[in-house]
């Protein structure tokens, strides 16, 4: 998760919350049973790893030769950039070293398998048969690839104080500040995080920060970090009152400090825990403790840092200069701050629907001018929604059986309109094997249905919340619910579709709205909460922005993988940000 330093309301710098970034993923490969294809000796395998470019193989690297071996364990290990809204084609191709080849089509070819990188990261360990260039199996040879990823995702908290530090201002004490620097590798020190302002005190409490550890010290814990203190002043020349070098580890000494107040303390000392050290002391003495404790700064029992803040110029012109005042470190904890693919590779299943516009604006399907008119190619503006979105989220679902709804049409045989129906006809089981299931089911059910009226979406979004309820009681990151909708006009039932967003903002859901045809998507706009906080009709606010929109005409000119990408791009985000708010961790947590 990258951070990103932005302005504060008196022009510093700060660290701000997290952006989108790119992940990468390394993938380690074993290999078992695989063909010998030498005579005096057994094969001698490596493994190649091609992604697809334009429908073309491009080599991204290999493995070294594993000597006359059939079960290889490859040393050397994949590195890719993985992007979530995009569809990544591998190939795992392994081949016997020919010592005379020179290229690599001059190898015996052992097998390969080809999948894409949603694949492998939503099973964590893959393993999978290897086949030959015309398609039967390469014997008994199999491959498993295992994926994690490479990123640091520590986070550290730091609270500090001060104590005692110089005066700066003339009607005043000082509007001390901090910065915190870490060393680059030409030597040079870059600014990583930069502390409010506290007005008037020569003893500050500075609000608790967190900062990605990777930020603030390469995610090396005895790099040195340098640690400036500056009083404020509105003009800009903030004077310079002293700094320390340090590393995290120091730092860390404080990672339990927990500063006492009087009544706890008093509280602690007299507990039988305690009383044994005190019972032979004199009250005056004890008293004299107490009292010590609470004028001063630090605690008694509770493990703080304090380093000295040095102010160089000072130190050189005065003999007996000491220090220009204390930073203690107060406290500082090193946590996870986990990411979406912490919690794929952890084993959450993203549960796909679709729930499809079935109204009579969209025109008779058997008009071309209908936007469910199928065209000679096989294809019209649902049907590229549908794969364009479904084609990515599939790979993280194991078994891909995915429920597709109809809304706004009358079904047979009494012709009563529904407005969450599945297309499938079978009530019991709406599930469709694969987005391709999910097409044929969508294409065999126009000629069955009358389209009708009204455009409600709050009963489909309220049928996947029930589900989205049941895996809430899970209380763990084992599932989370992507809601589509294709639709071409304006919401009917906008107050209760308002009132569904709200309550499903709180499950672990997220909804994909995707207009196609020419109508006015304002209301789409208005659902999705980019702009403003989402409101029930009721006035309550939405938890969490979870609608994402976007009109289908906006990329009917653009490559088809562009529609997938701005739609899914907000997802990983969502997902994270819902089981962050519920301290929810990943089932199965990659290890530290």
């Amino acid at each position: 998760m990258a951070y990103t330093l932005g302005s504060g309301a008196d022009g510093q710098t700060r660290s701000v919350g997290p952006q989108h970034c790119i992940t990468r993923v390394e993938m380690s490969v074993t290999a078992t049973n695989l063909l010998d294809r030498d005579v005096a000796s057994k094969s001698d395998p490596f493994c190649v790893l091609f992604h697809e470019v334009d429908g073309n193989w491009v080599e991204l690297g290999r493995t070294e030769t594993a000597v006359n071996n059939l079960n290889p364990v490859f040393g050397v290990k994949f590195q890719v950039d993985y992007h979530f809204e995009e569809i990544q084609k591998l190939r795992f191709a392994m081949f016997d070293e020919d010592k005379c080849a020179t290229q690599l089509y001059e190898h015996d070819f052992l097998g390969e398998f080809i999948c894409t990188l949603g694949v492998i990261v939503s099973n964590k360990k893959l393993h999978r048969p290897l086949i030959l260039a015309n398609g039967k199996p390469a014997g008994k040879g199999s491959i498993m690839i295992t994926a994690q990823e490479l990123s640091d995702n520590r986070i550290i908290t730091l609270t500090l104080s001060g104590r005692k530090l110089d005066k700066k201002d003339f009607f005043g004490k000082s509007d001390p500040y901090l910065e915190f620097h870490k060393q680059g590798e030409d030597g040079k020190w870059m600014l990583v995080h930069r502390t409010e302002v506290i007005k008037n005190t020569l003893d500050p409490a500075w609000k608790s920060f967190t900062v990605p550890l990777i930020s603030l010290c390469n995610g090396d814990v005895d790099r040195n970090i340098k640690v400036l203190c500056y009083d404020y002043d509105n003009d800009g020349g903030h004077d310079f009152i002293g700094e320390f070098q340090t590393t995290v580890t120091k730092m860390s000494e404080a990672q339990n400090s927990v500063e006492l107040p009087f009544p706890a303390l008093l509280s602690s000392l007299l507990s039988p825990t305690h009383t044994h050290i005190f019972r032979d002391l004199p009250s005056f003495l004890i008293l004299i403790l107490l009292v010590f404790h609470f004028f001063s700064c630090d605690s008694l029992f509770s493990p703080q840092v304090e380093f000295d803040c040095i102010n160089p110029k000072k130190q050189k012109k005065k003999k007996n200069y000491k220090n220009s005042g204390f930073i203690i470190v107060k406290s500082c904890k090193i946590t996870r701050d986990y990411t979406f693919l912490d919690y794929i590779l952890g084993g959450c299943q993203l549960m796909f629907t679709v729930g499809i516009d079935f109204t009579a604006s969209n025109g008779n399907p058997r008009e071309p001018s209908s936007l469910h008119y199928i065209n000679p190619l096989g294809s019209n503006e649902y049907l590229a929604a549908i794969l364009a979105v479904g084609q990515i989220i599939q790979d993280y679902d194991t078994d891909k059986m995915f429920p597709a709804l109809g809304f706004g049409a009358q079904l047979p045989p009494d012709w009563k309109v529904s407005h969450e129906f599945a297309i499938n006809f079978n009530p019991t089981n709406p599930f469709c094997s694969g987005v391709e299931g999910i097409a044929q089911a969508y294409s065999a059910c126009l000629p069955h249905i009358r389209f009708y009226g009204p455009t409600n979406f709050s009963p489909i979004i309220n049928h996947v919340a029930r589900f989205a309820a049941q895996a809430l009681q899970q209380e763990k990151a084992a599932q989370y619910f992507t809601l589509l909708i294709i639709t071409d006009g304006v919401i009917s039932d906008m107050d209760e579709t308002r009132d569904a967003i709200v309550q499903a903002s709180k499950l672990p859901m997220s909804i994909i709205i995707i207009g196609v045809g020419n109508a006015d998507f304002a209301a789409m706009e208005f659902l999705d909460g980019d702009a403003s906080v989402l409101r029930s009709s009721a006035g309550e606010e939405a938890v969490r922005d979870i609608v994402q929109f976007v009109p289908f005409r906006d990329f009917r000119n653009a490559p088809k993988e562009t529609l997938a990408k701005s739609v899914l791009a907000e997802l990983p985000q969502q997902v994270t940000q819902y089981f962050k708010q519920r301290n929810v961790p990943p089932i199965n947590p990659a290890p530290e």
